[in-house]
């Protein structure tokens, strides 16, 4: 077994990230904009909803890890993106900028101590290793919930894990991001 370092392991998390992203909202954009944003059992009650949220949330914490400041990441309400194929577009772009930032982490970059003032307006400290690694979970976690509300349509939901494994390679011949 080979060891990985951290930065290696959020790129290749960066990069999982933006091809089941990738996977995921090509089959979003086989729904009708009815479909896409029709109500559904989930945490957020559609598949829109729960898609912009990840987005939202994704600059949310890269505005936190480079200094920007969480009020000016540029997305204005619940849903900025309405359409899925407009929505997979900004989300390739936030991908891009996810993983040049994970590729160009040193280990004194993910130690870096950051603030974060929360909504309810208490602030912490965290090192971006943690917040990176909420990030790749919180994505996780969401784009299962959408995974499981396209199960209800006439959509097939694409496998959204055969990335990491050398098996899984030729499943992935020609994709982006691997």
């Amino acid at each position: 077994m080979s060891d990985i370092s951290l930065q290696a392991h959020f790129s290749a998390m960066a990069r999982n990230s933006a091809w089941s992203n990738h996977r995921l909202l090509t089959a979003c954009e086989q729904l009708s904009p009815a479909e896409f944003a029709q109500e559904r059992t989930s945490f957020f009650p559609s598949i829109q909803l729960t898609l912009n949220h990840n987005l939202i949330v994704d600059h949310i914490y890269m505005a936190d890890m480079i200094g920007v400041g969480r009020a000016n990441i540029g997305l204005e309400g619940d849903v900025p993106f309405p359409a899925a194929s407009d929505l997979k577009k900004a989300q390739e772009e936030f991908d891009k900028s996810l993983i040049d930032f994970c590729d160009g982490l040193s280990a004194a970059d993910l130690a870096r101590v950051i603030s974060i003032t929360w909504r309810t307006g208490d602030t912490s400290r965290e090192p971006i290793s943690l917040v990176l690694s909420h990030l790749f979970v919180h994505q996780i976690h969401h784009r299962g919930q959408a995974h499981a509300m396209l199960a209800g349509t006439n959509v097939p939901p694409p496998q959204l894990d055969e990335f990491f494994l050398n098996y899984d390679k030729p499943r992935r011949t020609g994709e982006p991001y691997t």
